[in-house]
């Protein structure tokens, strides 16, 4: 089945510890996945930033609603109770969802009254979706880049071969490879066909080396293509290659060189505009957001 959202949650969450019983959130997640038989994928599927499970953060989301508007309670860290408005609220036989908890004055205090009117906003945002304050946020933040990195591949397009030799060579330093920037610049060189071709070295101390190959192409690159530039490998004495293009590769191609014994690397438009913003190569910053979370460890009394 698919991962209940954070609402769906809060019911079988209550009644964890209807019994009375203290309950540990890691152990709510556990038995929370068994009783909605999510499969080992569901379970370890992560947040867009890949720094949570999805499922993790939605519990985590539905205790924090049920602890600001006084249905559980915390006695400890990574622990919670439930109250006697918890009770209440099973008793009730409703569903317990944002709707219920918006009887409870508690609830506009935590969008709110603690947390700024741009946290109002992410709140009943997540009301409306059903999407937890930190899908909400990492979704608008994927949308913002993906749009990016396709207004980028569409300035590539548009540049004239030497500049798109010097974007190649700019991102390739800033991703640790080339040495200096004049040493990169000097094995990279135009190849008169708005390709770039040359060898870089894969480190600063030049222990190996790396064959580039650059098409700034609107057509996708087959396996013909790939198969010439690993043939070029053995004249070039490289053992590992990147083919970089502003377009797409085949699944011909792409199966190819799963086969062969050299490495090559082979990165498409969307994945070369995705490296420029990583890498800072072609972008600039206009907004950062840094969210934070409770220091549990601070409030440890030792």
């Amino acid at each position: 089945m698919a991962i209940p959202t954070f609402q769906v949650v809060m019911r079988p969450l209550l009644e964890l510890a209807v019994s009375g019983k203290e309950v540990q959130t890691s152990d709510a997640v556990a038995a929370l996945a068994d009783q909605f038989h999510l499969t080992k994928e569901e379970r370890e599927e992560l947040l867009p930033s890949g720094r949570q499970r999805r499922f993790n953060n939605r519990v985590a989301w539905a205790t924090a609603y049920l602890r600001a508007t006084g249905l559980f309670e915390s006695p400890g860290r990574g622990r919670y109770s439930i109250t006697e408005r918890g009770r209440q609220a099973i008793a009730s036989g409703q569903q317990i969802d944002l709707k219920y908890l918006s009887q409870f004055p508690e609830l506009a205090a935590f969008r709110t009254g603690t947390t700024g009117g741009g946290e109002s906003e992410k709140h009943q945002a997540a009301e409306a979706s059903t999407a937890t304050p930190d899908e909400i946020l990492e979704s608008t933040y994927q949308a913002l880049r993906k749009q990016l990195a396709a207004d980028l591949l569409e300035r590539v397009h548009t540049v004239e071969p030497a500049f798109f030799e010097k974007l190649v060579v700019d991102l390739l330093i800033a991703m640790g490879y080339g040495g200096s920037r004049k040493e990169a610049g000097k094995a990279i060189g135009q190849s008169g066909d708005e390709g770039i071709d040359g060898i870089i070295n894969e480190d600063k101390l030049g222990l190996d080396v790396v064959y580039v190959q650059a098409k700034r192409w609107a057509k996708s690159v087959g396996r013909p293509d790939v198969q010439m530039f690993a043939g070029s490998l053995e004249g070039q004495r490289a053992s590992k290659g990147v083919f970089i293009t502003t377009s797409t590769f085949t699944p011909d191609a792409r199966s190819y060189v799963k086969t062969i014994g050299k490495k090559i690397v082979l990165i498409d438009g969307e994945e070369l505009a995705q490296l420029m913003i990583d890498h800072g190569v072609g972008v600039a910053d206009v907004n950062q957001y840094v969210t934070k979370r409770i220091d549990q460890d601070y409030f440890e009394v030792e």
